[in-house]
């Protein structure tokens, strides 16, 4: 299975870090071994000081697909959940400066906390209305809502499935809203979309 993450999704959020907004959908891959399940604690690596959260609504592709039409895009989503696309961003920084991928500061191990389930997909009124939040401690640091993507769902699979067959089980990461920022040993992460509880996790 692969984690496809899509980055500068969110305009909020390309402003946060002085971006430009992208024409087409900006995407990276994260390895199978950066899953971190059922909410088992996060481990703060060692090689970086200043890791970030991005929470993200999370789509699990239901069926194989290539070359997907935007019009029948939807119908390869099974279930949607939350996950947290943790950044080391001074790696990423330092990258970035002498112009280099940065799959060292996305793609570690356990960078990628998913939430234990996936809500169904027919269970949403409408996929373009979804409100998720992160909270850090009690405290709300993160809100989104999937009206605001700049490539909604649909996009998102029809253009990736250009470059990369989607096979089932796929994770694709859609993006995450401004309100980035780090976390610390001790720190406890609970998600949600809407107000079901999708995540909560300590680190450690």
């Amino acid at each position: 299975m692969k984690i496809i993450c899509i980055g500068m999704n969110y305009a909020k959020h390309i402003e946060e870090f002085a971006g430009e907004r992208p024409r087409n959908p900006v995407f990276f891959l994260k390895p199978e071994t950066a899953l971190l399940r059922n909410n088992q604690p996060f481990y703060y690596p060692d090689f970086t000081k200043n890791l970030h959260y991005e929470t993200e609504l999370v789509l699990r592709v239901g069926k194989m697909g290539r070359s997907i039409p935007e019009q029948f895009a939807v119908r390869y989503i099974s279930g949607i959940g939350l996950g947290i696309d943790f950044t080391a961003r001074d790696l990423q920084d330092e990258c970035r400066k002498k112009g280099l991928p940065w799959e060292i500061a996305k793609g570690f191990d356990f960078s990628a906390p998913i939430s234990p389930y996936f809500i169904p997909f027919e269970d949403f009124k409408d996929i373009n209305n979804i409100n998720f939040r992160l909270e850090l401690d009690g405290r709300t640091v993160q809100t989104g809502n999937s009206a605001n993507l700049i490539f909604p769902f649909k996009t998102i699979i029809s253009y990736v499935s250009q470059f990369i067959t989607l096979k089932i089980g796929d994770l694709i990461f859609t993006g995450t809203p401004d309100g980035v920022g780090s976390v610390e040993t001790g720190c406890n992460l609970k998600a949600y979309i809407e107000d079901k509880l999708m995540l909560d996790f300590d680190i450690k």
